[in-house]
């Protein structure tokens, strides 16, 4: 046996040293590759650092596998003794294959606050035809164009004038993404218990801002040509704000992922009924 190698003693192993040459060595491989993008130099900045790190990595570990000793903890052991009794749970019991989140804010919630946040979004793209353009219907026939090719092919002036099919279409459009984005917010927001209107308010309207942003083009090339960014992004921020307001002022209820099927369809099964009747407050 060599005598240098550090021995095992009854309170410590000898286990691998740490070291960060394996990471030096990470970065001047990822230099190399990231020089063909950028310059030549970056390339050769990488093979030195490359380089340097595989030395200093093997030098680590021959001849001789630098080692250090750590301390073993013993494990205790708890002997458990088996019951003789098999619990069987409960019905409603918390705890049993839990998915997250364990409560949400009711539907109507969700609806209300994306409805509420709908008009504060609507007034503000009012505001916007109003100030920028001179016209209320303005924002509402490029809203439209995501679902008219005749409101798509309309000149400046005309998107400026009254258009039924134009405001029918913008309502439909509108009300269908406030409630389902409101819907949402009602099951998502509970997730992020401790700071519910930072992300309902900021970041999910900076998330799906940026995802329009990307895919404007495709989805209403009319709007995306025509749309003010700023006053887009205004408007984006104050349908979270408001849509996060209401929907948080409700109080949160338990999903129903704890009752058995037979509980949550309602159906007569005995022994059930009661239970759930008793989670209900009845």
């Amino acid at each position: 046996m060599n005598s240098e190698q550090p021995q095992p003693t009854a309170a410590k192993i000898p286990v691998p040293a740490r070291t960060g040459w394996p990471l030096t060595a990470a970065f001047g491989f990822t230099l190399v590759f990231a020089g063909l993008l950028t310059h030549m130099l970056v390339s050769l900045l990488g093979v030195v650092i490359l380089v340097m790190g595989l030395v200093g990595w093997f030098r680590a570990v021959f001849p001789q596998p630098a080692q250090e000793m750590v301390p073993v903890e013993p494990e205790h052991v708890v002997v458990v003794t088996p019951s003789r009794e098999v619990r069987h749970l409960e019905v409603g019991e918390k705890g049993h294959r839990a998915r997250l989140p364990l409560e949400i804010y009711p539907y109507s919630a969700g609806i209300r606050g994306g409805l509420a946040g709908g008009a504060a979004m609507a007034l503000l793209a009012i505001l916007y035809g109003v100030i920028g353009h001179g016209s209320v219907w303005y924002p509402i026939n490029l809203l439209a164009a995501a679902g008219s090719a005749e409101i798509s092919a309309m000149t400046y002036e005309q998107l400026r004038t009254f258009s039924g099919a134009g405001l029918l279409i913008a309502s439909i459009i509108h009300l269908s993404a406030s409630i389902l984005v409101g819907l949402l917010y009602g099951v998502l927001l509970p997730i992020f218990p401790r700071r519910p209107m930072l992300v309902g308010g900021i970041f999910a309207p900076m998330l799906w801002s940026g995802l329009l942003y990307s895919t404007q083009n495709i989805i209403n090339p009319t709007l995306n040509a025509r749309l003010d960014w700023p006053w887009f992004m205004a408007c984006q921020f104050a349908f979270g704000l408001v849509a996060g307001l209401v929907v948080t002022r409700y109080a949160r209820v338990y999903t129903l992922q704890y009752l058995p099927f037979a509980a949550r369809v309602g159906i007569e099964a005995p022994g059930l009924i009661d239970e759930k009747d008793k989670e209900e407050g009845k």
